[in-house]
């Protein structure tokens, strides 16, 4: 491990992609400012991902679009009529009481 109170030399730059690279400013400066925006882009995925509103939204459209299925709506309407069945009976069992 290197002594935190030595001096450093530095002989050049080496670029990101790894190839020795002049001193040019302009081309560091533009690959920090590339490096930047992919970093927001990625920050802004990660974010979208996680985003309680965004799952909600998610999970309405995978209801919405199980409850468009016609075996779904005809499974529903069968369970609407059981229910509605039992409710009428059982008021119409009270009242023979």
């Amino acid at each position: 491990m290197a002594d935190p109170g030595s001096a450093v030399e530095v002989h050049g730059t080496v670029a990101a992609r790894g190839a020795v690279n002049g001193t040019d400013p302009d081309a560091i400066v533009a690959q920090i400012e590339r490096t930047r925006e992919s970093l927001a882009q990625t920050i802004d995925t990660l974010a979208e991902r996680v985003s309680p509103a965004t799952n909600i939204r998610k999970l309405r459209e995978r209801v919405l679009e199980q409850a468009a299925r016609p075996e779904v709506r005809l499974a529903a309407a069968a369970v609407g009529l059981a229910v509605v069945s039992v409710t009428i009976l059982r008021i119409w069992g009270k009242r023979r009481k």
